[in-house]
Order: C-alpha cells, then structure tokens, then sequence
C-alpha cells in the first residue's frame, strides 16, 4: 500500500536547502562579486533551517523531531536490525541533527563575518572587525564538517540503494512510499503559515534590515586650489 511519509513542505525544504547550500558553496569558491550571493544563498538558508525547526514541532507525523530522534537503546537496536519503522531511521535522525546544527552554526558566523576585500555580513556592524574576524575562523572551520556530513549523507543513500534494495529519493520526491504504516497526518494550512511567518522573521532580522543606517561620509574640507 502507498502512504504518504513525507509532506510537500518537507520535500520543499529539502530540494531548496540543497540547492541553496550548494549555491552558497559555489559562489564561495569563486569569490569577488560571487560573494554578494554567498550572503543571498546564506540568508535563504537561515530562512529555510528556522522553518524545519518550526516543522519539526508542528508539521506531519515524519517530520516532527519527537517521531524521529530516538534515545541510545534504540539506536541499538537499530543496529541489530531489531528497528522497523518509517520516516528517519534512529542513526539517520543524527545526521539529520548533525546536518541542521552545523549549518546553524555556519550561517550564524556568516551574518557576522567579512573577507577582508568587499564583503561583510548583513550584521557585521554589530560586531566590529576584531570579532568578525575571530567569528570568520569559527566559519571556515565548520565548512569541512558540513562538507563531511553532506559526504556521509550521501554515501547513505548509496548504501540503502545498492545493499537494502531501498531508494530514499523517489519518497522525498513524491512523498509516497509503499509501507503498511499509518500514513503522515497532521501539518495543515495553519502549521505551515505559523512556520513560514517565523522562517521570514529570522531572514528579516538576519538580514540587517533593521539596523540604522551608517551616517553620510562627510565631505572633504579645504579651499579649492587656484589654477
């Protein structure tokens, strides 16, 4: 029987996170002008990871994070193939946190750091040089881990669909899987506006938007020389 596991705004931050975190990477690799989309591709991100933490409270069945993560015995258990059960497997629940909380940690540092050319981060004014630059180290620090999360990730689903005979793609596409589980329920109209007006709030307040603006530069001073 097909079930629906995943619901369209799940899907939807999941293919939007992809693209915008690949975005991200590429426009840091290139550098100059590329930058001022770094910073684009980093707010879409802060936007995206608050509403799946929103989601993860009031979204469907699969997506809340009390469905998914899982304490030390079940992790076990899993791991002797003792674990049956939809949506995000007990050790794929941690990756799925390792995922979040470091790209969390990356866009925060990002809102606050500079690369010492023409690029500073929408809050930058908040923090000075000296701090940026030291948030700047935390920054570059994370970007192998997420690197190596997004590796392990994907080596997964290498592994369910080459050894498990299990593809995790089509389900995230269409939201269906063949399951005797009860389907996804839950995540209605009202949850995803709640979800979406805090998403756009965090980008609001990420974006610098608010701050004053800088005074005018003074003009030079001095008499015209006399030609």
């Amino acid at each position: 029987m097909r079930i629906r596991i995943w619901d369209l705004p799940t899907r939807l931050f999941h293919w939007l996170l992809v693209i915008c975190v690949f975005g991200a990477f590429v426009c840091a690799q290139i550098g100059g002008n590329a930058m001022v989309w770094h910073g684009r591709f980093g707010l879409a991100v802060v936007g995206l990871l608050v509403f799946r933490l929103a989601w993860g409270f009031v979204g469907s069945t699969y997506a809340r994070f009390f469905q998914f993560i899982k304490g030390p015995k079940t992790i076990l258990a899993y791991l002797r193939g003792e674990w049956h059960g939809e949506g995000h497997n007990p050790l794929g629940a941690l990756s799925v946190l390792g995922l979040l909380g470091t790209l969390l940690l990356l866009v925060a540092t990002g809102l606050f750091a500079n690369d010492d050319i023409a690029f500073e981060g929408p809050l930058y004014s908040l923090v000075g040089k000296d701090l940026s630059d030291k948030v700047v180290g935390i920054h570059r620090l994370l970007e192998p881990l997420i690197i190596f999360l997004v590796v392990a990730h994907l080596s997964a689903i290498v592994y369910y669909v080459r050894f498990k005979k299990e593809t995790l793609i089509m389900p995230m596409i269409t939201g269906l899987k063949e399951s005797t589980a009860e389907p996804a329920r839950g995540g209605g109209l009202v949850a995803f506006c709640v979800a979406l007006v805090l998403a756009l709030a965090a980008v609001y307040g990420a974006s610098g938007l608010w701050l004053p603006k800088p005074p005018p530069v003074a003009p030079a001073t001095g008499s015209t020389p006399d030609f």
